[in-house]
């Protein structure tokens, strides 16, 4: 390995801290330990950059694993070292309970199956943490044979433990002071390869969508939701990187465990650690019924009630779950959410409570390749620094900085709020440092594209609630932008290429509870005896009222539209694609005169370009209502031009800054100058 300059930096700001990634890698999945484990011996005994010193730690490290890790199989053997020596030295997750029945801590040992293990109550209070939930350490286990022979006598006890821990009270400021040292960019690097990523090898986006899954560290009561393929490690940052984050695995839990178990009193997950991690989200069940409310009550306010108590904490929330199907098909045939359990999947109410949703289908699936060999900070270390970033927030120092849509609602604003504050923690631990607006506007976009994926899927179930997803944000006095969710711009999406004949792109302008649909239009045009219609099955009456316009249109103008070519004289066919969650084809009649026009000339419609409007049966141009609205949403398809009624122009006067620079508005006062202006040069 070569150490390049982000390593030398790391090195010198944070001695003792970093530890050569690639060497905790072949601790992975070797010993029943958590990777940070392996890192923080690593960290205390190969802490140099001399490849013999790293070599002889290595060693040490390999031989303390060995001897002092319980296997599958050993726990008889290492309790029966205990009785035979006294004293076994053994490395474990220690936990610790109040027995009030003797009025004394009795400590757990789970590789060993010890539930009853005697502790001084000055190693707990000087260790607090294996109160909530445990923490591994370095464990002295002694054997007394005289109180073995007591009636229900407790043997073992621990005498001494050293927390597996490089992090101390002052470890944020020493986060703080080294991360002056290095530009956001080199800042970011060294996040990714502490987590165990190789930044070179990831695009930018990539690394967004990685740092994206820190977040529930860093932020109280963040709810987040990450659907992907299989092997990209969705799980391994809540697994193996943090104590301070639990994986349930399978989706199983009770409401006891989660909450609050009402017999004991004892506080469930979500108050004992940051994050809680349910992995396989489709299968996720409580053995109650309310069990699925009670957790959307706590997303909503951090709160539950369980008895005449109301309880508060602030765990996060983290759902992963694998896609089986492309994004593409998923939006065709559903909407991006349908993976979650039955409960959760279409309740609206449920997908509100959810601040971001993380596109894990832009994470690639992972190999050795991917895996860094460089320098980054020890998993403890960083961990520690993270629970500690909770406390905080960054909102204060960016306030009026700012400003976003009114399409935002206020459920919405909190959402994206907490997702910038998180990414903003991420990369300033020093709450005194200079945010500059660079950063803030990469957090800003990160966080609306997240929570607009959210809105999207709730459109898709409730359109006429969720109508307005055209999230945008303005910093300080410059123009204001819009951000959409890169899926939405998939094969399916406008192109500045010219379509081949007979193909046209169209906005319906919906109406009631539906609101405004992109379409694709495909015509054919094949000789014989005037054979006409849809190839649509079951087509809505409205859409094969379109149709039937757009037919009646082409035979009464045909000189006008398509010279000397006699409609009666053709078989013409069309297929109209919903591409959004409108599917009813209403007032799609002059986009399919288009389409049917075009094939028949056997010219193509320009590239880029979103045909709206509709017709009567005489030939005039019926008005539109909302060209604004069908505006921002061709601009959001990706379309440079808008080909749209004359009489809409008025509208579109207040069109924002972003779709008056993006999309140019082409007129049309009849069907004839329609196709005249479409068809490409």
């Amino acid at each position: 390995m070569t150490l390049d300059e982000i390593d030398t930096t790391a090195a010198s700001a944070f001695e003792g801290y970093v530890v050569r990634k690639d060497l905790a890698q072949q601790f992975k999945g070797a010993y029943p330990v958590p990777t940070y484990v392996g890192e923080f011996l690593i960290g205390r005994y190969c802490a140099t950059t001399d490849p013999e010193e790293i070599e002889e730690g290595l060693q040490v490290v390999r031989r303390l694993l060995a001897d002092r890790t319980v296997r599958a199989g050993e726990e008889e053997l290492f309790k029966s070292r205990a009785r035979e020596r006294m004293t076994v030295k053994l490395i474990d997750l220690v936990k610790a309970r109040l027995d009030a029945k003797s009025n004394a801590y009795v400590a757990e040992l789970p590789s060993l199956g010890l539930r009853d293990v005697r502790i001084d109550d000055a190693v707990v209070r000087e260790n607090e943490r294996m109160l909530t939930g445990g923490f591994y350490a370095e464990v002295d286990l002694f054997y007394d044979a005289a109180i073995a022979d007591e009636n229900n006598g407790k043997p073992f006890a621990i005498g001494s433990l050293r927390p597996i821990q490089l992090s101390t009270r002052d470890s944020l400021s020493r986060l703080a002071e080294g991360r002056s040292r290095f530009t956001t960019e080199q800042w970011k690097h060294l996040l990714l390869r502490s987590v165990g990523f190789e930044p070179a090898q990831l695009t930018e986006r990539e690394q967004d969508v990685l740092l994206l899954r820190m977040v529930p560290f860093v932020q109280r009561n963040f709810n987040m939701v990450e659907l992907g393929p299989r092997g990209t490690g969705k799980s391994h940052l809540f697994q193996q990187v943090s104590p301070y984050a639990h994986l349930i695995s399978g989706g199983k839990a009770t409401v006891a465990r989660m909450f609050v178990n009402n017999a004991t009193g004892q506080r469930g997950l979500v108050a004992q650690y940051d994050v809680v991690c349910f992995d396989e989200v489709s299968g996720v069940s409580f053995d109650q019924k309310d069990g699925v409310n009670i957790m959307k009550g706590y997303m909503e306010s951090g709160e539950f009630s369980r008895g005449r108590e109301s309880i508060r904490a602030d765990g996060s929330i983290m759902l992963v779950g694998n896609f089986d199907v492309d994004v593409a098909h998923q939006q065709r045939i559903g909407h991006l959410l349908s993976p979650l359990p039955p409960e959760m999947r279409d309740d609206t109410a449920f997908m509100d409570r959810i601040h971001a949703y993380l596109p894990g289908w832009d994470v690639p699936k992972l190999n050795p390749t991917y895996f860094t060999q460089h320098f980054g900070l020890v998993s403890d270390f960083l961990s520690e620094c993270w629970s500690r970033l909770r406390d905080q927030s960054r909102l204060t120092s960016i306030q009026g900085r700012v400003n976003y849509s009114d399409a935002l609602s206020g459920r919405d604003l909190s959402a994206v709020n907490k997702t910038v504050d998180g990414l903003l923690k991420l990369l300033y631990p020093d709450a005194e440092a200079t945010i500059s607006d660079e950063d803030l506007e990469w957090a800003v976009r990160i966080a609306l594209e997240c929570r607009r994926r959210v809105k999207e899927q709730q459109r898709r179930i409730g359109a006429a609630e969720f109508r307005n997803t055209q999230f945008g944000y303005r910093l300080g006095e410059g123009v204001e932008q819009f951000v959409s969710t890169p899926e939405l711009a998939s094969p399916d999406s406008i192109g500045l290429d010219p379509l081949p004949p007979g193909q046209v792109w169209a906005i319906s302008e919906g109406g009631g509870d539906v609101g405004p649909g992109l379409y694709r239009i495909e015509a054919a045009d094949t000789p014989g005896s005037g054979a006409r219609g849809l190839l649509n099955q079951a087509a809505p009456a409205t859409l094969r009222e379109s149709f039937k316009v757009a037919e009646q249109n082409l035979i009464a103008q045909a000189r006008q539209l398509v010279g000397d070519r006699d409609p009666r004289e053709h078989n013409l066919t069309a297929q109209v694609r919903a591409l959004d969650a409108a599917k009813t084809g209403a007032g799609l009649g002059l986009p399919i005169l288009l389409a049917l026009a075009s094939a028949m000339l056997q010219r193509s419609i320009r590239g880029g370009l979103i045909a709206v409007g509709n017709l009567s049966l005489g030939g005039g141009v019926e008005t539109i209502l909302n060209a604004a609205q069908l505006a921002e949403h061709a601009m959001e398809k990706g379309a440079t031009a808008l080909l749209l009624p004359v009489s809409a122009r008025r509208q579109l006067l207040d069109v924002s800054d972003e779709v008056a620079t993006k999309v140019s508005f082409i007129f049309y006062s009849d069907a004839q100058d329609a196709l005249l202006k479409a068809l490409d040069e």
